[in-house]
């Protein structure tokens, strides 16, 4: 069963309205058939995030570091306000973290991502456009920082200008050297 189908189940009514019997009517099979693949919602949940979020995401090689940064942030807006990036923020701020099958799956998504986009600031760092000493994990979170504050605190709109916003903050941050591995 395509990912789409139980995503749209999980954001249209949340976790906790999340049903298995909702999510074959959604797609046209009998309960049995999802019971055969999952034996719960939280295994069906479990798995359509992270058969969405597995896949690559570009990591760009521009030659600058603000540009690449720019990409990145552009991206993560763009993910984070589909209905896929919408059901990952429901479930992550849901009860639902605290299953420990959930929660092993979220740190894995973020770290994740994380991990693939490092390769962006250490480019950075050997090209000499960041200081030498500057973390990528936590130039990235301060990246993602002001983007996720706005889906999830604030709902004000998120946009290619939040993104860029958001690259100048992490990169005055790592230009300031408050951004070292700690």
């Amino acid at each position: 069963m395509p990912a789409a189908r139980k995503l749209t189940e999980l954001t249209e009514g949340g976790y906790a309205a999340l049903t298995v019997e909702g999510v074959a009517q959604r797609a046209g099979v009998h309960k049995t058939t999802i019971y055969r693949n999952w034996k719960d919602s939280d295994g069906l949940v479990t798995d359509a995030l992270a058969g969405h979020f597995a896949t690559d995401i570009p990591i760009p090689d521009t030659g600058a570091v603000e540009s690449d940064l720019r990409a990145l942030a552009r991206s993560l807006v763009v993910t984070m306000t589909t209905q896929a990036g919408r059901a990952l923020l429901t479930t992550v701020l849901s009860d639902a973290v605290r299953l420990p099958r959930l929660a092993e799956l979220k740190q894995a998504l973020f770290d994740d991502r994380f991990r693939r986009a490092e390769p962006v600031v250490s480019r950075a760092i050997e090209r000499g456009e960041l200081p030498a000493e500057t973390d990528p994990a936590e130039l990235l979170k301060t990246l993602a920082a002001p983007i996720c504050f706005r889906l999830v605190f604030t709902g004000e709109p998120v946009d290619e200008a939040t993104a860029d916003r958001a690259v100048d903050v992490a990169l005055a941050a790592a230009h300031a050297g408050v951004l070292p591995a700690m």
